[in-house]
């Protein structure tokens, strides 16, 4: 009887051993394929990304009220609707010029 259990028992544990190894097996080549994506997929820039993060918070809101401070000029010291609407359409026009000339800082 302990005979037929012992060897029961070691077939069972010969079957884990080699459920485990074939585990093993395919966790190790699952972590190659995930070596080999990461390798060839382009790493993303995490942070200030986009047209929105090149300048500060504080920058950005000097540009909005310089821009809101302009815009009400043009409204309370031009009388001329047309004049009004051209010089608003400039300004917007100009404006990323004015930023990237005073904020830019590639200098």
């Amino acid at each position: 009887m302990s005979k037929e259990r012992a060897r029961r028992r070691e077939a069972r544990q010969a079957e884990l051993a080699a459920e485990r190894a074939a585990r093993a097996r395919k966790v190790a080549r699952r972590e190659r394929c995930r070596a080999v994506v990461r390798r060839l997929t382009p790493t993303l820039r995490r942070g200030r990304t986009g047209r929105l993060h090149r300048h500060t918070r504080g920058e950005r809101a000097a540009i909005v009220l310089l821009t809101g401070a302009a815009l009400a000029g043009i409204w309370s010291f031009v009388d001329d609707l047309a004049l009004r609407l051209a010089l608003v359409v400039l300004l917007l026009l100009v404006l990323p010029a004015i930023v990237v000339i005073a904020l830019d800082r590639r200098t």
